[in-house]
C-alpha cells in the first residue's frame, strides 16, 4: 500500500502501489503545468465509509511513498484515463483500472 503525503494533512492517504504510480504521473504532470485541481478516491477497507476530496496546487508539498522497491509498470489507457478526469470540472477521480495492456516502462 503507497502513501501519499499531501501538506500538513494529520493523515496520509492510503492508495495501492499500482494507482499510486498511474496517479502521480497524472498529477505531477499538472502540477508542471502550473494547473491546481482536485483530487478524489473512495476510502478503503478498514476506513470510515464514504469518500474524501483534497485540493491540489503547485505550491503544497506533496510526497508520493511506495511500498514496492521497483516501479511498476504503467498503463497508457489508465493514465489517460485518469488524465481525462483530471481535465473535468470533476476532477481526478480514482477510478479502477481498464484492462490491462499497452503497458510502458516506469516513469
Amino acid at each position: 500500500m503507497g502513501t501519499l503525503y499531501y501538506g500538513d494533512a494529520a493523515s496520509p492517504i492510503e492508495i495501492e502501489d499500482r494507482a499510486l504510480a498511474h496517479v502521480k504521473v497524472v498529477i505531477a504532470t499538472k502540477l508542471r503545468r502550473g494547473e491546481s485541481f482536485t483530487l478524489s478516491w473512495a476510502h478503503g477497507e478498514g476506513q470510515e465509509p464514504g469518500r474524501s476530496t483534497v485540493w491540489l496546487h503547485p505550491s503544497i508539498p506533496l510526497r508520493f511513498a511506495f511500498t514496492e522497491a521497483e516501479p511498476a509498470l504503467l498503463s497508457r489507457a489508465w493514465i489517460e484515463e485518469l488524465a481525462t478526469s483530471a481535465n473535468s470540472s470533476g476532477g481526478l477521480m480514482i477510478v479502477p483500472e481498464p484492462e490491462r495492456g499497452g503497458e510502458t516502462g516506469p516513469r
